[in-house]
């Protein structure tokens, strides 16, 4: 759909086509855990300060995990299920909260691995040894009435059994699907079983010479060396091997296939169980990858390839006229908390700094916000804190000295110190939509990159 060279995605197609897409949808600190905290929370990192957990040690207080929108589902009345990959600690180490306050909680901490089980021994009891596949399973012992999945309860880790419930069907249910893949810490391993499903081994065979590498590759690494260098790159995620990197592509281009025939078959069997004219589907992920581009790879830098994601907001209920928008507007993924407990008529929590999106769904997009800021405060693997604004047509980044920052969760600082910049990026989106020429310089542009430094320093203060 996004124009992807050889990715075959009929089933998140038709989810678009079907439901409303977010053109422009962005995640405002672009590495799992706090993106994903921001989806608890509906604020930004900044406002809720739940850092990437080794380097932050912050949690989600209950008193905050009780306005996430899961628990005020679940106040509301629903069925509640968290599935997947967990990156966010919330109360204390057990997350006390979340699993008290689900109905089927069905998680590992960190990174799944293609194999979970290998990993964690609460994913023991699938069929399926394989992520993607593992995860639609659980999903639908959730999700099922009948004793089709009474193995998948009876053969449950003991640790786990109490926090397993099949969803009340005479409740609404809610259920939160999380994946680790396409991240290149789950593909390995991908295909190496006999029993894994064929598309894991030979789909795209036939046109991977067609795979697309970025234009001038192998690029060096667009920021000075004081920023963020070659040899700060996890090993993982160097690109300038240029097989390897075709090899990575390759198996994410297969990862996302698998998660695309997972959303056709749970449409299929929320249909199946009679309950597809009654369920709204949210697709969204939780930062995007560089895989070569500005010479780099892994995330957090915050060029679009690491903030811009896809996200289509599907509902039965959509009219006519609705299936099939594209909605330009600003998104980010906190507006997504708030957007499922209007459409489910469940009052929005005065913390959440994310707002609904139905407005937009509706075609009223007036005052709605004209840039968002973007952040990363992860220190660790030589990623540099970075403070940012994208409007439609601009994208202002500034970036601090890594020298002091090591390992160290400052959010604060450059309130609190009026910390200056070591090095600035500014680009016309419209006009250099992949970032290559930094305006910081050129005095044509000097009205604006002020003006965007200003709008910065208020959104850094606004937000906190």
């Amino acid at each position: 759909m996004t124009g992807d060279p050889i990715a075959e995605t009929p089933n998140i197609d038709q989810l678009a086509k079907e439901g409303v897409f977010f053109n422009n949808a962005y995640i405002t600190s672009p590495i799992c855990g706090p993106s994903r905290a921001n989806i608890f929370t509906g604020q930004w990192e900044r406002k809720n300060k739940i850092g990437f957990t080794n380097v932050s040690k912050h949690v989600i207080s209950e008193k905050t995990y009780q306005d996430s929108w899961q628990a005020q589902l679940r106040n509301a009345g629903y069925s509640t299920a968290f599935i997947g990959k967990h990156h966010t600690k919330i109360g204390d180490r057990k997350d006390t909260p979340l699993v008290e306050n689900t109905d089927f909680s069905y998680y590992g901490n960190g990174h799944l691995g293609f194999y979970p089980a290998k990993k964690h021994k609460q994913f023991n009891n699938l069929k399926n040894e394989t992520q993607i596949e593992g995860l639609l399973e659980a999903t639908k012992a959730y999700l099922s009435q009948g004793d089709d999945y009474h193995y998948f309860y009876e053969n449950a880790d003991p640790s786990i059994k109490n926090q397993l419930k099949k969803r009340d069907p005479n409740k609404p249910f809610s259920a939160w699907i999380n994946l680790n893949l396409p991240h290149a810490s789950s593909i390995g391993g991908m295909g190496s079983k006999p029993e894994d499903p064929d598309y894991y081994k030979t789909k795209y065979d036939d046109v991977k010479h067609k795979i697309e590498l970025p234009d001038n590759y192998p690029q060096d690494i667009s920021l000075p060396e004081e920023v963020y260098a070659t040899s700060d790159l996890m090993k993982y995620y160097v690109t300038s091997n240029k097989g390897k990197l075709l090899s990575e592509k390759l198996r994410m281009d297969r990862a996302n296939y698998a998660i695309d025939l997972m959303v056709g078959n749970l449409r299929a069997y929320l249909k199946e169980i009679g309950e597809a004219d009654n369920t709204i589907i949210i697709f969204c992920s939780d930062n995007g990858l560089f895989l070569g581009e500005h010479g780099l790879g892994g995330k957090t830098i915050l060029y679009d390839e690491s903030v811009h994601v896809p996200m289509i907001v599907y509902s039965p209920f959509f009219k006519d006229k609705t299936k099939g928008k594209v909605v330009d507007e600003l998104v980010v993924g906190q507006d997504i908390p708030a957007t499922i407990l209007e459409m489910c008529g469940v009052k929005v929590p005065e913390s959440y700094q994310g707002k609904s999106m139905l407005p937009l769904i509706d075609g009223e997009n007036e005052n709605w916000r004209e840039d968002i800021f973007l952040e990363n405060l992860f220190t660790d693997q030589g990623y540099p804190r970075q403070e940012g604004v994208r409007s439609k047509q601009f994208k202002y980044i500034r970036s601090f000295s890594k020298v002091n920052d090591r390992n160290k969760y400052i959010p604060e600082q450059t309130i609190e110190t009026g910390e200056q910049p070591i090095y600035e990026e500014l680009f016309d989106i419209i006009n250099d939509p992949k970032e290559q020429n930094n305006l910081v310089g050129n005095k044509d542009y000097l009205e604006i990159l002020n003006a965007y430094r200003e709008r910065c320093k208020i959104l850094v203060s606004e937000l906190n």
